[in-house]
């Protein structure tokens, strides 16, 4: 187990890619799915998609933190992630109130993830 004291730039870089990662794979996956089934495409598409969030259930267990947190803070990653892929993808740029809601689920993201706790252990990176 590892004191959670101090949390590095490091570790702030790499949990975060693993948000990244993280939400390509639920947001990709749902997105194959969503074509499959709602705008009538290749059956095909679907079995990716189901693939590609199978992928992102596992993605989350390489992060070295408790599994609620990690969640948690993922939640407000992915309402910032799925507002890009909208204006990206679809053309559906956010409006205000989607920015003013994503900057909350930052700040969010911020206190429940990255704020240093005292005495409190987290998993080891090295199982």
């Amino acid at each position: 187990m590892v004191n959670r004291d101090k949390i590095g730039w490091n570790k702030i870089l790499i949990s975060l890619i693993f948000f990244l990662l993280a939400g390509l794979c639920e947001i990709g996956g749902g997105y194959l799915v969503w074509l499959w089934i709602r705008e009538g495409m290749s059956w095909m598409l679907g079995v990716l998609g189901g693939f590609v969030l199978f992928t992102y259930g596992i993605v989350p267990t390489l992060q070295p933190y408790h599994f609620h947190r990690i969640y948690s803070a993922y939640g407000g990653i992915f309402i910032v992630m799925a507002l890009l892929w909208g204006w990206a993808i679809q053309g559906i740029k956010p409006d205000m109130f989607d920015i003013i809601g994503a900057i909350i689920s930052l700040i969010g993201v911020m206190i429940i993830f990255y704020m240093p706790r005292k005495n409190e252990l987290i998993p080891s990176e090295s199982k």
